[in-house]
């Protein structure tokens, strides 16, 4: 299964601690219930509740753009605090404003010229809604999540929507062949 990202623009905030070595960013890096477009007639959501065993169980990271190589936090040395609740995925940040990659970041958000959250995780139990519009939903039950990114372009990349784009294809061609045996199944009780 391929990392999947999904991105969005949130509310993020900026705020100073007492330490002048140390800001906050806080925000939700994800929204529950909430469908991402992948591409005309393909969505995909995240239900309530799908990061709880990542979030007992793993040290979870925030990077900046997705980028492996800038890590501003982690559960794991208590700098990044991820809590679930009815709406999403909500998110603290302390970053150490001595790392220069850590106070661009706090100062790209501090400005506004980056308002963009995403999450990189790999489905583990999700659903297909085929709606009645001829368009398809996957929703997310439950997810491992690796990261929360703070991104400058909350759109879905292409290599997440290429991941997805197969799983259409097999469906459509199962749907396909589901009609076909219809059909014979038709013809034969006809002839």
């Amino acid at each position: 299964m391929n990392k999947r990202h999904i991105q969005f623009t949130s509310a993020l905030q900026t705020r100073s601690t007492n330490n002048e070595n140390e800001g906050i960013i806080e925000g939700y890096f994800a929204v529950y219930n909430s469908e991402t477009e992948l591409w005309p007639g393909a969505f995909e959501e995240i239900a309530p509740g799908a990061f709880e065993n990542s979030l007992r169980t793993k040290d979870i990271f925030c990077l900046d753009n997705h980028d492996s190589r800038v890590v501003l936090a982690s559960t794991g040395s208590k700098t990044l605090e991820l809590k679930s609740d009815e709406k999403g995925l909500w998110g603290r940040v302390v970053l150490d404003l001595e790392d220069p990659f850590a106070k661009s970041a706090f100062r790209k958000v501090q400005t506004g010229k980056v308002r963009g959250c995403s999450f990189g995780f790999y489905p583990v139990r999700e659903e297909t809604i085929n709606k009645e519009d001829g368009s398809i939903k996957w929703r997310i039950l439950e997810a491992e999540l690796l990261e929360v990114s703070i991104t400058a372009f909350p759109a879905y990349p292409q290599t997440d929507i290429s991941a997805r784009q197969k799983d259409a294809e097999r469906i459509k061609k199962e749907k396909l062949e589901q009609r076909k045996k219809q059909i014979l199944e038709r013809m034969k009780k006809n002839a």
